[in-house]
This record gives C-alpha cells, structure tokens and sequence, in this order.
C-alpha cells in the first residue's frame, strides 16, 4: 500500500500510528538494555539470586492483563455503537490501571518490610534493578492512564464511532503494550535470577 495515497485525514491517521509505534520500539529498545544490564550485573558477589518477587507482584500481573481485557472489550463494543458498555469498560480499565498502581507500590512496600532497600547505604544492586525497572513502567502506566482519562472524555463528549476511531485506537495500542511488557518484565524478574 502507497503510504502518500488517500485523503488528508487518512494520511494523518497513518503518520500518527507511525509515529506511536516508533515511540514504542524506542521503549523496547530501554528496557531491552535494563533487562540486559539485570542479566549482566547478576554475575556480581553482591547479588540477590534467591530473591522472589513479593506477591503483590503477582496480583498486579492479573490486574493488568485484566485491563487490557477491559480495553479490548470497549473497543469491540464501539464498534457495535453500544456506548453504555463502552463507558463501562473504559471506566473498568481506568480503574484497574489504578488499582495495579496500587499493587506496584505494596510490593515496594513488601521489597522495603524484607528489609531490602532501593537506594542508600542499605541498599542492594538488585532491588535497584527491580525498582527502576518497576518505576520506569509504572510511569508509562501513568501515561497510559492520561491517554485513557482523554479517550474517556471524548467518548462522552461523543467524537469517537465505529468509523472514527482513531485516538481510540492509538490509546488502546499503548494501553496494550504497557501491559505486555510488564507481563514481559514480571516473567524476566520473576525466572531470570
């Protein structure tokens, strides 16, 4: 397909796809180098090999996968012009996005009452490797939240149908990848050791 063929809001629509899956690969490209730096530095005496994950962890993974679940089922009723199941959905992912937050810092807080600290002299290179890793996406994730509280005024402002879905779409594409790549990252803490 011609990417310079179709009508000015077609050839927007593609650039601003292009540009959110340039923005992507970027993000995979950091954390593929954190995860890396993980995998190098677990050589060092000083590592944690026999550390687990605390649950919490665990409990934000479900969370997580749950909202993309939410995310899809909104889009697919957009597309079924149900706008009731819509608002339902979009507000069910808002708030699992909130409460897997929520989740990230009770496992910090767990990490912390273990008596393993992030930064200090107390600290340890492992858990500082959890926490940049953990905190950098929960930044994304508050990103993510940001994008869906826009796409949730705009659904009730009405702009988004079955045939004009754009921010939607872009929204729901972040959305997505900010939970497979934590599914991604919790798997990586969680085995590589």
């Amino acid at each position: 397909m011609d990417l310079t063929q179709g009508t000015l809001k077609e050839k927007h629509g593609r650039a601003k796809k292009m540009m959110l899956w340039f923005g992507i690969i970027s993000l995979i490209m950091s954390f593929a180098g954190w995860t890396s730096a993980f995998v190098v530095s677990s050589s060092r005496p000083d590592w944690l090999g026999d550390f687990q994950l605390p649950n919490a962890f665990i409990i934000s993974t479900v969370v997580i996968i749950l909202s993309s679940i939410t995310f899809l089922l909104a889009k697919q009723a957009l597309k079924k012009n149900k706008t009731q199941q819509v608002t339902i959905c979009l507000l069910a992912t808002l708030v699992l996005g909130v409460v897997f937050i929520v989740f990230q810092f009770s496992g910090f807080q767990q990490i912390i009452d273990l008596g393993y600290y992030f930064t200090g002299p107390a600290s340890n290179i492992t858990m500082s490797y959890i926490y940049l890793i953990a905190v950098v996406h929960i930044a994304h994730v508050v990103v993510g939240l940001i994008c869906l509280l826009v796409v949730i005024y705009n659904h009730f402002k009405q702009k988004y149908q079955a045939n004009n879905m754009l921010g939607f779409e872009l929204a729901a594409t972040f959305w997505h990848f900010i939970d497979i790549l934590w599914v991604y990252l919790f798997l990586f803490l969680y085995f590589v050791k």
